[in-house]
């Protein structure tokens, strides 16, 4: 399959994809925790063996102390589903975008088989792109990814509107695998996988933050 979308150095884009057959791609904490550090650790114009870093019985979060050469891409925000994920990046240079995707995604696919004992693809063709082109656009894009998990409790909340606001705005809050926590909370390790600054200046707190993504929990019915 051959890609119509050109990247744009300079432009933001959302990337998303899921397991082929709608399969679970993540089934356990490991699997998320290695798709978190490829997020971070293929983001870089230099090779580097995770089997090796690993064969040196290293903690899993501390590969996000590793120091990398020059990122590929900004990524602004992020989430991890169990069958699919979503990417907010920013092009850095031209092919930076495909060649951080298919070091993630090959790389990830092959931990994925061996851990799993299964061969063959494990993502949906190639990836999906939307071109974020509107300032609008791209703040809506912060919150639709972030508020992703919120299916996981409430599968129909968009269509139907959110039952029980208190425990959305908890679960989101607590929510390991997206980057929410890094916008709305104390720094984590895991909150070098992004370079916040690459979008405008959108939220003036962690407070604001928060308020713009859970404000859309009160208007899903209009949405």
């Amino acid at each position: 399959m051959v890609r119509k979308m050109t990247f744009t150095p300079g432009e933001f884009y959302h990337l998303y994809n899921r397991g082929t057959d709608k399969r679970s791609i993540y089934t356990n904490a490991n699997d998320y925790e290695r798709f978190l550090s490829l997020l971070y650790i293929a983001n870089s114009t230099n090779p580097f063996h995770l089997q090796e870093w690993r064969k040196k019985n290293r903690g899993e979060t501390s590969i996000f102390l590793e120091e990398r050469e020059e990122t590929l891409v900004d990524i602004c925000a992020y989430v991890l589903m169990p069958n699919h994920f979503h990417l907010l990046v920013r092009e850095k240079s031209d092919g930076g975008i495909s060649r951080f995707m298919q070091k993630l995604t090959t790389g990830y696919t092959m931990y994925f088989n061996t851990a799993h004992e299964r061969s063959g693809a494990l993502f949906q063709g190639v990836f999906k792109a939307t071109h974020a082109s509107e300032d609008c656009y791209l703040k809506y894009l912060i919150s639709y990814i972030h508020l992703n998990p919120i299916k996981l409790i409430e599968p129909t909340w968009r269509e139907t509107g959110i039952k029980n606001r208190a425990r959305a705005e908890k679960y989101l809050a607590n929510f390991t695998y997206s980057s929410y926590q890094d916008y709305a909370h104390d720094k984590r390790p895991q909150s070098v996988i992004l370079q916040r600054t690459a979008l405008p200046d959108y939220f003036e707190s962690p407070r604001d933050f928060e308020e713009h993504i859970t404000a859309w929990l009160e208007y899903a019915k209009e949405v």
